[in-house]
């Protein structure tokens, strides 16, 4: 019997990546070079943000989509926190309210006006505290409106129920920093990674671990949960040091599916993906490639499709949702890439090919849109729902009709599981301090120049003044 070759037959097998032109990217942007583990970017179908350099505490920028080509040094940010940001992260139901962290401890909550900013925004409409130590992590809940996580380094994740601005519990089984959570599609699950190399599976509401993998072979550093197909998918090291994947049963973290080195790179692996089209994505940062797979629920489970490669390194990605994306390219993801030595963010349309210019149903199915399926307090009281879905074919313009309105408050204590968060304030790093003093001194040379300027102007007047006096006419 001769061996015969398997072909699997797949509608994504010739996806490619199409570069936006130079007058469709962002230029002149001072990216961060904070060397966190994060994206630094966060895009909707109105705004794109990007963490940014800068002194004496942090700041990102809102650009309309729109607004491509050149940005001006002197374009207004959003710089009220007091230390670097971390993460920043859009609210999934309104377009212009997205929220960041800092390594000021604290969590805030941004609003955008309808055409971008036209001055710096310092004043946040809602500031939250409840971490000890600096936060590097925010992500908002899939389906419920309102319910914000945050995880920190203080080894907490607080859920945040922004309708009454206070923490509502907390997630306390974590012994090192937390690297990375991803949710399922109703948000019942979180899964995350960690630095004491253990990936967990937690009911978010209870704080209980309902599955925990200890990876001594597979150090872990990204998770992302695939849709509803019950699997996990964790990048991370090897034992001998390459950058790997693995693919895991959700039910069961005893034992990954599959294990698949990628190369011997030092670069963290991003992975995205898509649960629409059922593709993975992978970026690693500092590469200029993404690779790209096919997830299956049968074996193989992942099969290679095809290699995206640039020669600038990434920094970071964002990426759009899917509502934001042109349907009449067939267009099925679409990153932004920040490549720090050019100052640029430049986006990649990921396309399937096709030759008719009609809507393709069968690459864009129902997908999860605008709308909040449940209220914050239905989810805290134990209820799950998928999210409502939106066909990209009518009507994927809609604006959501979900407000924010930032609570009252006047509580001064944060009391989550009988324990005051705010009652041992952690005391400042020599970072902060550094940053203080140059600002008084900053602050103090500025007031001499003034004092200095006024005093010549003074005398100037008293000059003006001793030569009318000595004038003829006066005499």
């Amino acid at each position: 019997m001769s061996w015969r070759p398997q072909y699997r037959s797949s509608k994504f097998r010739n996806v490619y990546g199409k570069v936006a032109n130079r007058e469709h990217c962002f230029d002149g942007i001072p990216i961060t070079k904070n060397v966190h583990d994060n994206h630094f970017c966060a895009v909707n179908a109105r705004f794109v943000a990007i963490v940014t350099e800068s002194a004496g505490g942090g700041s990102f920028l809102v650009i309309p989509l729109e607004q491509t080509g050149r940005i001006e040094p002197n374009y207004p940010k959003v710089c009220g926190h007091q230390g670097n940001v971390l993460d920043i992260k859009w609210n999934p139901f309104i377009e212009n309210i997205i929220a960041s962290c800092s390594e000021d401890t604290s969590v805030r909550i941004w609003e955008m006006p309808d055409g971008g900013l036209k001055r710096n925004m310092t004043e946040a409409v809602l500031e939250l505290y409840g971490h000890s130590r600096r936060v590097g992590l925010v992500e908002w809940h899939p389906t419920s409106n309102n319910i914000l996580f945050s995880a920190g380094y203080d080894y907490k994740v607080l859920i945040w129920n922004l309708d009454i601005g206070e923490p509502v519990k907390m997630i306390d089984c974590h012994t090192d920093v937390i690297l990375c959570m991803s949710f399922n599609t109703d948000g019942s699950l979180l899964a995350t990674t960690c630095k004491d190399k253990k990936l967990r599976v937690i009911e978010p509401r209870s704080g209980k671990v309902l599955q925990e993998a200890s990876c001594k072979n597979h150090r872990v550093t990204r998770v992302v949960v695939l849709g509803n197909t019950k699997r996990l998918l964790t990048t991370g090291v090897s034992r001998w040091n390459t950058r790997q994947i693995a693919l895991w049963d959700q039910e069961d973290l005893s034992m990954p599916l599959i294990e698949e080195e990628i190369d011997g790179l030092s670069g963290l692996l991003f992975p995205f993906y898509d649960a629409d089209t059922r593709m993975l994505y992978l970026a690693g940062k500092g590469d200029g490639n993404i690779r790209y797979y096919e997830i299956s629920t049968e074996k193989p489970y992942l099969t290679y499709l095809m290699e995206f490669r640039s020669p600038a390194p990434q920094k970071g990605l964002g990426v759009m949702p899917k509502h934001g994306l042109d349907v009449s390219a067939c267009e099925v993801f679409r990153f932004y890439k920040l490549i720090t030595l050019k100052g640029l963010i430049e986006p990649i349309s990921m396309i399937v090919p096709r030759r008719s210019e009609t809507y393709q149903e069968d690459i864009y199915p129902m997908t999860p849109g605008t709308e909040p399926a449940l209220t914050p307090d239905e989810w805290l009281g134990g209820m799950n729902r998928d999210p409502i879905l939106m066909s990209l074919k009518e009507g994927y313009k809609k604006t959501s009709k979900v407000v924010f309105k930032a609570p009252v408050r006047e509580k001064k204590s944060i009391v989550v599981n009988g324990i005051d968060l705010l009652e041992n304030v952690p005391p400042r790093t020599e970072n902060e301090l550094l940053r203080m003093f140059f600002r008084q001194q900053d602050e103090i040379r500025r007031l001499k120049e003034e004092l200095s300027q006024k005093d010549i102007r003074i005398r100037q007047l008293q000059l003006e003044l001793k030569n009318l006096r000595n004038s003829p006419k006066n005499n």
